[in-house]
């Protein structure tokens, strides 16, 4: 496991490129709220840390994290951000369908990023239970949104 070996929260300050010119939006799903708020406060709060403007950052929100693909697209479509964040969280459950999200939403923000000129960050959890999301929304392993959001950063500059 991955995030057992670093902080999602821990970065190098000096090497995230100044981000005070950027735009970004960020789609957040409202299944598992109190997780998927965490990871956009993390994420609000390190954009604004690198200098983006409040006004700068547009937050949306979707029902569910399939719906994440679609807010995304919008927003790639009719924003003009130099970035979009997708946050949401998917805990896995007692049948298939937590499987058949995860994948859906994985291959639909990979088709974003082969066919779009904006880099789509992908900030979705996946966890076995709920104390894993909380590790990682502001917990123990770091906030996941932290790290969406210096991925943005720096991928907006790429």
């Amino acid at each position: 496991m991955a995030t057992a070996l670093r902080n999602l929260s821990d970065y190098d300050f000096s090497k995230v490129p100044d981000a005070s010119n950027m735009c970004f939006g960020i789609v957040v799903s409202e299944w598992n709220p109190e997780i998927t708020g965490a990871l956009l406060e993390g994420a609000v709060n390190t954009l604004e840390k690198h200098g983006t403007l409040p006004e700068n950052i547009h937050v949306k929100t979707v029902p569910g994290s399939f719906e994440l693909i679609y807010g995304a697209h919008q927003m790639c479509l009719h924003g003009g951000y130099d970035a979009v964040i997708i946050l949401g969280c998917v805990i896995r459950g007692e049948t298939p369908h937590f499987d058949y999200i995860c994948e859906g939403v994985t291959y639909g923000i990979a088709r974003l990023n082969a066919k779009n000129e904006i880099p789509v960050i992908y900030g979705l959890l996946t966890t076995n239970d709920l104390q894993q999301a909380k590790d990682r929304a502001g917990g123990r392993h770091g906030n996941k949104g932290d790290e969406c959001a210096v991925v943005a950063i720096k991928m907006a500059k790429f």
